[in-house]
């Protein structure tokens, strides 16, 4: 399950998209908007991404976990649109025979997610608005 939502995350779906009798762990991590931006005050943000290749990057990203780890279910989900400080903007959900195994495969996947997924995200704060610094889109890929 790897997808690009505008929908609050699912967390009932992820879970059972994870579900595997043969991983005795699933490690699950939870991106959320926070409150504060360095020394400003968040009060939303806005996610924007450019689709195709945003899913092919997964895609791409979750190969390369499932080459590295014995994975047995991989779940990579994002947001898109305006998410309220608290709200899940991504969530991953690795199940591998060994908890270590799944905890390294989450970290590998959120960590090269970050880098290199043409997904964009801009900061409300109450005395303005701006880009975070890496993710500024490009007006040719949005």
């Amino acid at each position: 399950m790897i997808e690009l939502t505008s929908e609050p995350v699912n967390f009932d779906a992820i879970l059972a998209a994870a579900e595997d009798n043969s991983a005795g762990g699933v490690a699950i991590f939870l991106g959320r908007v926070r409150d504060h931006a360095e020394d400003r005050k968040v009060l939303s943000m806005e996610y924007e991404a450019y689709p195709e290749m945003a899913i092919s990057k997964m895609r791409a990203i979750a190969d390369e976990a499932k080459s590295q780890w014995p994975i047995a279910k991989l779940v990579i989900v994002h947001r898109t649109g305006h998410l309220q400080v608290g709200e899940v903007s991504v969530a991953i959900a690795v199940a591998c025979v060994h908890r270590g195994q799944a905890f390294e495969a989450c970290r590998f996947i959120i960590d090269t997610l970050k880098k290199s997924v043409p997904i964009w995200k801009k900061e409300y704060f109450a005395d303005g608005e701006g880009w975070v610094k890496g993710t500024i889109p490009k007006k040719e890929t949005i």
